[in-house]
């Protein structure tokens, strides 16, 4: 229930934008930054949110970020500009960080044996899929009776029903104190802010625009400062130790990439069946039905292949067939029926069914138990900051296709925003709009394609052929090395 008001907050902000968009008068960088504001506050907090789940209990602080989530939700469903929502959504950050770490921290602490784990990670895998589909119709049906502020609405009852269950099924738990890393928590975030932004500016002004390259140097210098500091400090926020770990770093690698390419893939894909096929908010959300069967399906699946064929395999093999489903999305056109976006949702999800259980189990098995809120902290710090850069990259490269896309005369307004187009009830200029933002998309997906296939290479030269041996109680290699790189 902890995961799932994370999901679908997500899933149903997505298919909201359309009328979120004409309601609030925003622009793609407003949409962009509604996104962004989120997932970089989120990711700049996961790692002191783990140390402090660690210290003070886990459940105690998951239940306070549920409060802090379910208050911030309730503030951004009566926003009334962009800014005001961008406000709300930063605090939802807040509380979505200190949710997060604390869900995986008590599974890997709570199940110690390799095989009931993975049971474990399968169906917290799956609840991603139950809210892909379930949050995307619930908050479709809502949004055309009512408005786009039950996309946030929703959040409130379901966060309320994750701390009363919480509070009646779930032990709570604590690992050794360790003293909290501002500095590092500070240089990450200020890292990811300035280069989310120039990324996202760059395509509006280009690389030589002054504030473009300050972000840029600011980005460098912070995120650089930040592995130097975590290298040197008696209590860095991320034991370096954990990388020399090849199930660890094969599996991050790999996941930050998918994440980038995920990143993007919802935001256009939503978009793209409500302003070019006029599909509403419901339907929208419907049509992801194929994705979640299949990645229910072959989640279990991939549960009890794992533990036989290995992690390379599962990974490597996943992620390959869900690079397959997002490169035939790149091939879709304003003509083309339903059908073969089925088709392709339906690789995708068998793909990422397969992989992304598989990735996360190799990536927390390297992590001892004691250190298992900061080691969830890590595996949530690297997909976020892969959404952040993914819808950051991804959405400014389809910006500035549709945009370089659009017949040259047609006005500035138009020609950045495919809403915009449409509502001036030119029918001629309405179809270049559709026209300039499929070809847009079928560029996004093949760079979505690209990111994805390159994981799997990583994850077929890196992973190790077999899988590590089970957790079991005291540390293993990984964990000698790990704690012997991390002064208490």
């Amino acid at each position: 229930m902890s995961s799932l008001v994370l999901v679908v907050d997500n899933m149903v902000l997505n298919v909201a934008i359309p009328s979120l968009t004409r309601d609030l008068a925003a622009t793609s960088q407003d949409i962009q930054w509604i996104l962004d504001s989120y997932i970089l506050v989120f990711a700049g907090l996961l790692l002191i949110a783990g140390s402090l789940s660690d210290r003070y209990g886990r459940r105690r602080v998951m239940i306070l970020g549920l409060v802090i989530f379910g208050a911030a939700s309730l503030a951004a469903t009566f926003a009334q500009d962009p800014l005001q929502l961008v406000a709300g959504r930063i605090a939802m950050g807040v509380g979505g960080a200190l949710i997060m770490p604390s869900t995986l921290s008590i599974l890997i602490t709570v199940f110690t044996d390799e095989r009931e784990r993975r049971k474990a990670l399968t169906a917290w895998s799956a609840v991603t899929m139950v809210g892909l589909v379930g949050g995307p119709v619930v908050g479709g049906l809502l949004i055309a009776e009512f408005w786009w502020g039950v996309a946030f609405l929703v959040n409130v009852p379901v966060a309320a029903l994750a701390i009363i269950a919480a509070l009646v099924l779930m032990p709570e738990s604590k690992g050794p104190w360790r003293k909290p890393d501002p500095v590092g928590a500070l240089l990450s975030l200020v890292g990811m802010t300035a280069l989310v932004w120039a990324i996202i500016e760059l395509p509006h002004n280009g690389i030589a625009h002054p504030g473009v390259l300050a972000a840029s140097a600011a980005a460098a210098a912070c995120l650089i400062g930040f592995v130097l500091w975590e290298m040197r400090s008696a209590s860095p926020m991320v034991p370096m130790g954990l990388f020399r770990d090849r199930d660890f770093s094969g599996a991050s690698l790999s996941v930050v990439l998918l994440s980038i390419a995920n990143g993007g893939l919802l935001l256009v894909l939503t978009q793209y069946l409500q302003f070019v096929h006029g599909y509403s908010p419901m339907q929208a959300g419907l049509a992801f039905l194929p994705v979640a069967v299949t990645s229910l399906l072959f989640n279990a699946i991939g549960g009890i292949l794992a533990g036989k064929v290995g992690n390379r395999v599962m990974v490597a093999g996943g992620m390959a067939i869900m690079a397959a489903g997002i490169a035939v999305l790149g091939t879709v056109d304003a003509t083309d029926g339903f059908w073969l976006i089925a088709i392709a949702l339906g690789l995708a999800g068998m793909g990422s069914g397969l992989a992304i259980p598989t990735a996360i189990n190799a990536l927390m098995g390297a992590v001892p138990a004691e250190h298992a809120g900061v080691g969830s902290a890590v595996n949530d710090t690297i997909q976020q900051a892969g959404a952040a850069l993914g819808v950051a990259i991804l959405g400014s490269v389809m910006a500035d296709a549709y945009t370089g896309n659009m017949p040259a005369g047609a006005p500035e307004a138009a020609r950045r925003n495919i809403s915009e187009a449409l509502e001036l009830g030119d029918t001629t200029l309405a179809a270049a709009a559709r026209e300039a933002f499929t070809n847009g998309m079928a560029l996004t997906f093949t760079a979505s394609a690209c990111a994805v296939v390159l994981a799997a290479v990583i994850a077929a030269f890196v992973l190790p052929t077999r899988n590590t041996a089970a957790a079991q109680p005291g540390p293993g290699p990984a964990e000698e090395r790990v704690l012997a790189a991390t002064p208490e």
